[in-house]
């Protein structure tokens, strides 16, 4: 097939479009959680398992994210995305018909292969299209439409939780609508094959095992921290301040729209910043919002620090694809980022299992202060061995 113009609106629109289907995809419905709690009552450990219907697509885009990253490299990239866009809505509208909730955990994970196919594949594509500056850009404005998409689907899936907690299920069909855009839109580009790829200049060097073990620590352990926004701030906010499922969709959205903002001038930061100051300043973010989030006792300081650590997590994730598409060839590139989608998710889907028992022992408000505090921690040993991790992970990212 003929290259494609990536350069053309349709083809952009398109990319973000189907973007917004991805990062926010399981907190869409985190509004419903209280009274989705209320409805399964009588079922076993609902309160764990009403929260595992928010992120068990997470498990299953550490899956499915195996498999996208070697399809997309062997088989192309349209044919994957176009499949994963149409399973995406029939399993994520799902949830509106069932009646068991064994039955909407089955859906979740059929969602979450949907995702991995969905997240894979848009940003492969953005890294093949795109190079430099204009690569580091894109992916920035990817990382806000993502952000701007959990902003409108969880505003509305509050709204809609509050009318019944069923109807925030239906927005997932927003996905069928993009059917027809990408079959006019994306064409398949030219890649090198690894019989051809040697070391292209430009191209990355390879698979760098030590960097890529580096960044999926970093993805895994931004997310189990991250998801802690979504799985555990509608019981917290009804605690804190009686909060109704509006208010908190508001409150997880406004985190998302802050994250967006942050993506959307990555480009011009990473002009002046390594890969690596970029990294810290993302911990420092993340950590002094939840710290915030943790320490205050009113709906509008949550507010702040949800600002403040949605700021961060916005340089987070361009920065972390960035850094993969710049160092790993053409030919293993979206192995590369499936393994980055891999980790990230596990993240969502071990946020819940690791924060419910700390909530239950020291309570919400600790969890989000003990979680601002690693944060910190976290950002100032990263500032503080910058030299030696680099040298390490054999980069030149400082």
């Amino acid at each position: 097939m003929s290259q494609p113009n990536s350069n053309s609106f349709p083809t952009k629109a398109t990319l973000l479009l189907v973007s917004t289907l991805t990062v926010m995809a399981g907190a869409t419905i985190a509004p419903s959680l209280p009274a989705m709690q209320e409805h399964f009552k009588e079922v076993p450990n609902a309160a764990l398992w009403v929260r595992l219907v928010l992120t068990l697509p997470a498990l299953f885009i550490v899956f499915g994210s195996l498999i996208a990253g070697v399809v997309v490299d062997r088989f192309g990239r349209k044919p994957l995305l176009l499949a994963a866009v149409a399973l995406y809505g029939l399993a994520g509208a799902s949830g509106y018909v069932l009646n068991s909730l064994f039955h909407i955990l089955i859906g979740r994970a059929f969602l979450g292969f949907a995702v991995a196919g969905i997240m894979v594949t848009a940003t492969t594509l953005i890294a093949d299209y795109y190079t430099g500056a204009t690569r580091a850009a894109f992916l920035g404005l990817q990382a806000a439409f993502m952000g701007l998409g959990g902003v409108v689907f969880l505003s509305l899936g509050g709204f809609l939780a509050d009318q019944n907690w069923r109807s925030p299920f239906l927005i997932y069909l927003f996905a069928w609508v993009l059917l027809p855009l990408i079959i006019w839109a994306i064409s398949e580009p030219h890649r090198m094959t690894p019989s051809t790829q040697g070391n292209t200049p430009g191209s990355g060097s390879g698979f760098p095992v030590k960097l890529l073990a580096f960044l999926y620590g970093v993805a895994l352990l931004t997310q189990i921290i991250f998801y802690l926004i979504p799985v555990q701030l509608p019981f917290y906010l009804k605690e804190l301040a009686n909060a109704n499922a509006s208010q908190s969709g508001l409150a997880i959205a406004l985190a998302t729209l802050f994250s967006a903002m942050s993506s959307f001038f990555y480009g011009k930061v990473k002009q002046h910043f390594g890969f690596f100051s970029v990294l810290v300043l993302a911990f420092g973010l993340m950590g002094a919002g939840y710290s915030i989030i943790g320490l205050v006792n009113n709906y509008a300081l949550v507010l702040v620090g949800l600002a403040i650590a949605g700021s961060g997590l916005g340089l987070l994730m361009p920065n972390l694809n960035l850094w993969i598409a710049s160092e790993v060839s053409d030919a293993a590139r979206g192995r590369a980022l499936g393994g980055s989608t891999m980790f990230f998710f596990l993240g969502q889907f071990l946020s819940p299992l690791v924060s419910q028992p700390v909530s239950q022992a020291v309570g919400l408000g600790t969890t989000y202060a003990l979680a601002g505090g690693l944060m910190l921690v976290c950002g100032l040993a990263l500032m503080a061995l910058q030299r030696p991790i680099c040298r390490l992970i054999s980069t030149k990212a400082a």
